[in-house]
């Protein structure tokens, strides 16, 4: 579905719910980068006034709306559930301000401020709210050519992502709500939290 379009996104959770019976876990993870507004982002960073109004449309309605608009579509179900799990993909706080990563920065940080304000709005309802970033950029499309191969060796695997979701969907997360977590130290969070130790 095209998480920036409203119709789409509510024909699309209808043929989830009908196909699977229902849904517990959404994982927003729709986005777009730098690319798309200026492919040489990494090494010839534009000037905020640089990007097109298109441009930055486009990565904000992909990065910040769409995960407003398939929460939307989602919590009904969730609530008729009596709970559900969201997972809100991020960035780290650095990249958000990143010379040169407008729009990519400000969409990112729009959408977590936006799962802050839902991990509140859904707490009494029994559906949990966590924003969840890798820790480094990782092996996608967003990552530009040209970059170096020592870099490129440092660029985390996206199964990264996988063991904080799985535990994130499980019954272990039970009232976990509002957190942001690196999954690069997903484990070593893990610990500190089931001991008690900051």
């Amino acid at each position: 579905m095209d998480v920036r379009d409203e119709r789409s996104v509510a024909d699309g959770v209808v043929q989830v719910v009908d196909d699977l019976g229902g849904l517990d876990v959404l994982v927003n993870n729709a986005g777009i980068g730098m690319r798309t507004v200026n492919p040489e982002f990494s090494t010839r960073p534009r000037g905020f006034w640089e990007v097109t109004p298109d441009g930055f449309r486009g990565v904000v309605d992909t990065n910040l709306t769409g995960y407003f608009l398939v929460a939307r579509a989602v919590v009904p179900v969730f609530l008729d559930a009596g709970g559900g799990r969201i997972v809100d993909i991020s960035v780290s706080k650095e990249t958000m301000i990143r010379r040169g990563f407008t729009p990519y920065g400000p969409s990112r940080a729009g959408s977590e401020a936006l799962s802050r304000i839902m991990a509140a709005d859904l707490r009494e309802h029994s559906v949990w709210v966590n924003v969840l970033l890798p820790g480094g950029a990782t092996r996608s499309g967003m990552i530009p050519d040209g970059v170096p191969e020592d870099v490129r060796a440092q660029i985390l695997d996206p199964s990264v992502m996988a063991a904080p979701i799985r535990w994130l969907c499980s019954p272990a997360a039970d009232g976990v709500t509002n957190e942001r977590i690196v999954a690069r130290d997903f484990h070593e969070w893990l610990r500190t939290r089931q001991t008690g130790c900051r």
